[in-house]
């Protein structure tokens, strides 16, 4: 089960973030002016499990040659200006460095293929954080433990969808199981692609990329360093295995030399 957040038609309400905050008794934060535009909360944090994005694109560059009459709906002339705006979340990854680094079990993988801290279960290490590739994970001053969004781990074991998704007016966030997700996405780019909207692209679907795909995946409408996300994430302990067999073969290989250095010595003291 997963995500997929549509943010063709995300109005920037903010719905998803005071339903994510009320369900899952997030504190406040976000309350001061930032010069972020209207983007209060700024980004993902201990404290901010939802976080909607407003990318202010004025000036946009665009054809200058193109006959007013000849445009495209999707087309851009010079000096046009839009806002993006989308409702960002922890991706769920498929192969999650969160999971891998985690000393003490905290995190875990839920029969639904998410992933969950155990606040109770934490020791507040901070492993997690520093492993995370898109810098999801926090640390909450208050008690120190590491934060991030359930999936609403609890209202999915009831059969209710997550407060975010039910929130939301338009369907931007939508929920369900992945595959099915997947279909109704690639049904969506094809039909903003005949709108002219040609920059319109998945982010996070595709199970063979860096992090065996998201369970939380994305449409957006333009490149995803204009959203704040990496262009290209790879999970961070990919390399793990291979780094530990290094490893060995090289503490066997001291082990030996200290053998035979020790076998040497003994056989010239005699």
């Amino acid at each position: 089960m997963g995500f997929f957040t549509d943010t063709s038609v995300c109005i920037g309400c903010k719905a998803c973030e005071v339903a994510c905050k009320e369900w899952n008794s997030v504190p406040e934060d976000g309350l001061e002016l930032t010069g972020m535009s209207f983007d209060n909360t700024v980004g993902l944090s201990a404290s901010t499990w939802r976080h909607v994005a407003f990318i202010e694109q004025i000036g946009r560059p665009g054809d200058a040659t193109t006959p007013p009459g000849d445009s495209a709906p999707g087309d851009s002339a010079p000096g046009d200006s839009r806002w993006l705006m989308s409702s960002d979340v922890c991706k769920h990854c498929t192969e999650a460095a969160c999971l891998d680094v985690c000393p003490t079990g905290a995190l875990f993988r839920t029969e639904f293929g998410t992933v969950v801290v155990q606040d109770d279960v934490c020791n507040g290490c901070g492993y997690c954080v520093s492993a995370c590739p898109f810098g999801v994970i926090a640390r909450r001053e208050t008690d120190g433990g590491a934060h991030k969004c359930t999936l609403c781990y609890d209202r999915l074991t009831d059969g209710q969808m997550p407060a975010c998704a039910k929130a939301c007016p338009t369907q931007s966030i939508q929920f369900g199981p992945l595959d099915e997700l997947r279909e109704r996405a690639n049904a969506r780019i094809s039909e903003l692609h005949d709108q002219g909207e040609d920059e319109a692209r998945l982010y996070l679907e595709d199970p063979a990329d860096g992090i065996g795909g998201g369970g939380a995946f994305f449409l957006l409408l333009d490149d995803p360093e204009v959203y704040g996300l990496p262009p290209d994430p790879v999970v961070t302990t990919r390399d793990l295995p291979r780094m530990w067999r290094h490893v060995a073969t090289a503490g066997a290989a001291m082990a030996a030399g200290a053998l035979l250095a020790t076998l040497r010595w003994k056989g010239t003291s005699r």
